[in-house]
């Protein structure tokens, strides 16, 4: 099975899950009048839409290069994590401001509805359900090296960990009486916090990837020593990085002995070359530039 296939095939079996967990926290947040399982719902809601995004976008990404993109699609991957990001960040800002809503009645003097046992129910079903589904995702993207894919568990985990809050904050309003029901929203509150983190952790990469950051220091330290690993080439210098997707690419310049031919002097650059894709994978790319030593022919 092919890359692409087997996302597509993780990202379906996810996608059943939260749709059937949509179902259920819709209704238990609707019947257990519980404004945490509700919030919950809504969360499990966008991992289904990122599910979708993600099968759409990873199809793209899988196509070769064309006339039109000379490095081909990998890109339409970040921007699925990049969907996921916002997604995410969407869906905690609405938990958070139907939580603060709730607590605002709540310190007005309103009684808020006590959540029922079926709410709670639904809360433990969704975190065991989450979790499993956090961890096969999770294990698949590095397997696949997919940003897309390990974004996407992370949505899965950011859902088990809201379904966490949700439940101890329907549990305690649950066992503690009515005076209590306030930490129904305030689960939500906690939750929705969470999610923020998460989705900033999420939108930076990508907004990084998608403007051509370079690689971490340590990666381009790592290229250079590979470079003047090869015999005869000297001084690597003006090296520039980024990511295209899954992909690296990366341009360098070197100097050479400038009394070799072009032959001799076109086969070290092509023993970079590699050098280069043996350590960052056949797929990707790197442009060298060669410049003659000082003193040489």
């Amino acid at each position: 099975m092919n890359r692409e296939k087997e996302i597509a095939r993780v990202t379906l079996t996810g996608s059943v899950v939260n749709l059937l967990l949509v179902g259920l926290k819709a209704v238990a947040g609707i019947v257990g009048h519980s404004a945490a399982m509700i919030s919950d719902a809504v969360h499990s809601l966008s991992d289904f839409v990122t599910d979708i995004v993600v099968l759409i976008f990873v199809r793209i990404s899988g196509r070769p290069q064309d006339q039109d993109h000379d490095y081909g699609h990998g890109k339409y991957e970040t921007v699925a994590t990049l969907f996921i990001g916002l997604a995410l960040a969407g869906a905690a800002i609405g938990i958070v401001v139907n939580g603060a809503t709730q607590l605002s009645l709540w310190l007005q003097g309103e009684e808020l509805s006590a959540p029922g046992t079926l709410a709670l129910w639904a809360a433990l079903i969704s975190i065991v359900a989450k979790e499993l589904l956090y961890q096969y995702t999770r294990i698949k993207g590095k397997k696949l090296d997919s940003p897309a894919l390990e974004a996407n568990a992370w949505h899965h985990r950011s859902d088990a960990l809201s379904s966490i809050g949700a439940a101890i904050g329907i549990g305690g309003a649950i066992l503690l009486g009515k005076r209590w029901t306030v930490l129904d929203p305030l689960a939500s509150l906690v939750v929705g916090a969470m999610l923020v983190k998460v989705a900033w952790d999420l939108l930076g990469p990508s907004f990084g990837e998608l403007t051509d950051s370079s690689l971490p220091a340590d990666t381009e330290n790592e290229m250079l020593q590979l470079i003047s690993s090869v015999p005869g080439v000297e001084d690597p210098h003006n090296l520039r990085t980024r990511r295209v997707g899954k992909r690296i690419a990366a341009e360098v310049h070197i100097r050479l002995d400038g009394s070799q031919t072009l032959e001799q002097a076109h086969e070290k650059a092509s023993e970079v070359e590699r050098r280069f894709k043996a350590r960052f994978g056949e797929e990707s790319h790197i442009i060298v530039h060669m410049e003659p030593m000082k003193g040489g022919g």
